[in-house]
């Protein structure tokens, strides 16, 4: 059922190839930002959870950064199909739903995994080591796939660009800055934690944090991310099918 995903994430992989400079530069600034106007503002004495704050920064910067590159597929995923029309494409080839959704989120993934790399490289320019063990790249590799796969699913359910920033406003933007990547959840009010722990962003920072620190995650979280990814996949391919009648 998945054996054509290879040329779907062929084609997506071509493009990132062809735009690697453009997007190494936009997968740089934003954390960049961050990671100066944070140091200079706090200081390199200021200190969370008994660490320095770029230490607790930088793996919340690693989450942020996977969920929106893997997000970002949906644009590349409109724009193939309202204006080049590769989605008929695709359809009109031997290559079954599953597998279509499939390449599209492993090409998600791929950006994702891409933007960390930058990420780890403006770290150690900034002096912070994080331990980068396999529990850490798990924790990525779920939370893109979490949403590479919702980005699939939306950018069959939306039927202009507008609606794809008014999803990205609502649902992506406050996933950002609520779900523990820049202050832990500790310090919101007492009726907001119980609502930003059903983020996955939430367990994503978390899981990615502990395994920075050299320690191992916490199961649960990782089972939450596991779980939502096989959700969201199947919702993305019930998607596809109703796209394709």
């Amino acid at each position: 059922m998945i054996g054509g995903w290879f040329p779907v994430y062929l084609r997506e992989v071509l493009i990132m190839r062809r735009r690697i400079g453009r997007m190494l530069a936009s997968m740089s600034v934003s954390p960049l930002l961050y990671l100066v106007a944070f140091g200079c503002a706090l200081g390199p004495d200021a200190t969370v959870e008994g660490r320095g704050y770029l230490e607790f920064l930088l793996p919340g910067l690693v989450a942020m950064t996977s969920m929106n590159q893997a997000w970002a597929i949906a644009t590349d995923i409109n724009v193939a199909r309202f204006y080049w029309h590769v989605f008929e494409e695709f359809q009109a080839a031997p290559i079954q739903n599953p597998a279509y959704v499939l390449g599209e989120v492993l090409a998600g993934v791929t950006r994702a995994l891409l933007a960390v790399l930058v990420i780890l490289a403006l770290g150690m320019l900034s002096g912070v080591r994080i331990s980068c063990q396999p529990w850490f790249w798990l924790a990525v590799v779920l939370n893109s796939m979490v949403f590479a796969g919702l980005a699939v699913t939306l950018a069959m359910l939306v039927r202009s660009h507008a609606d794809q920033g008014l999803l990205s406003s609502f649902v992506i933007t406050p996933m950002a800055f609520l779900g523990g990547t820049v202050f832990p959840v500790e310090r919101l009010p007492g009726w907001a934690q119980p609502l930003v722990e059903i983020l996955p962003i939430t367990h994503t920072a978390r899981a990615i944090r502990t395994a920075a620190q050299g320690d191992t995650p916490s199961l649960v979280s990782l089972s939450i991310l596991a779980v939502l990814a096989v959700a969201v996949f199947i919702w993305a391919y019930s998607c596809v099918n109703r796209a394709r009648d």
